[in-house]
C-alpha cells in the first residue's frame, strides 16, 4: 500500500432497524472517543423527564462495548425500562489512488464491514415477540440472590502437600543426585 494513498472514506446508510420509530426519540450515538460520563449525564437527565419514553443508542466498531455500557447503567438508574437489541453492520468502503498514475496501478476500492449494535429503551410496553426483547427486571432481588448462594458457606481447602505445594510438583532431589555439585571435603 506503499505506492497508493487514500482519497475518500465512504460509509454506506446503514437501513434503521426499527420500523416506526416516533419523531420526538431521543438518539445517542456513542463514538469511540465518547466519556461515559458526558453521555450518561444527559441521557439519564432526558430520560427522568416525563416527556421523554424512549431512547435509542447505537454504536459501531470500538464503540459497541461502550454503547452496551451506557445502556446497562441507563437501565440500573432508571427501573422498569423495556428494550429491545438489534446487531448489525455498516459498511465502509475506502478508495485508494496510486501514487504515480504513470505506473499502470490501477485504483483500489476496501470494502470493510463493522459490527454496530442499536438498542432502544422504552418506558413503555414494546412488543415481545420482536427478536432481541428484553424485559424490565427487578435487579436488586436478582444480585441479592446471587450473594445468598455465593456465601451459603466458606471454602473448604483440600488436604494438600503444605504450603505452596502443588499435585504435579516434583519432588527435591537427595543430595548428590543428577543435576547437583558434589560438595568437596
Amino acid at each position: 500500500m506503499e505506492n497508493y494513498k487514500k482519497v475518500r472514506v465512504e460509509d454506506k446508510p446503514m437501513e434503521m432497524p426499527f420500523a416506526a420509530l416516533p419523531p420526538d426519540i431521543i438518539e445517542m450515538k456513542v463514538k469511540d472517543g465518547s466519556k461515559i460520563r458526558n453521555l450518561m449525564g444527559f441521557a439519564i437527565g432526558k430520560m427522568e423527564s416525563e416527556s421523554v419514553r424512549q431512547m435509542l443508542f447505537s454504536g459501531t466498531g470500538k464503540a459497541l462495548s461502550k454503547t452496551i455500557t451506557c445502556v446497562e447503567i441507563m437501565k440500573r438508574r432508571v427501573k422498569d425500562l423495556h428494550q429491545i437489541t438489534k446487531i448489525l453492520y455498516r459498511q465502509t468502503e475506502e478508495i485508494w489512488e496510486p501514487i504515480v498514475p504513470e505506473v499502470g496501478l490501477d485504483p483500489l476500492t476496501v470494502k470493510r464491514n463493522s459490527p454496530s449494535i442499536c438498542v432502544l429503551l422504552s418506558k413503555d410496553p414494546l412488543d415481545t415477540t420482536e427478536p432481541g426483547y428484553q424485559a424490565p427486571g427487578d435487579y436488586d432481588s436478582m444480585w441479592i440472590q446471587e450473594l445468598k448462594v455465593e456465601s451459603k458457606g466458606p471454602k473448604r481447602r483440600k488436604p494438600g502437600l503444605g504450603r505452596g505445594a502443588s499435585i504435579g510438583r516434583k519432588q527435591p532431589r537427595p543430595p548428590g543426585g543428577r543435576g547437583e555439585t558434589p560438595k568437596k571435603a
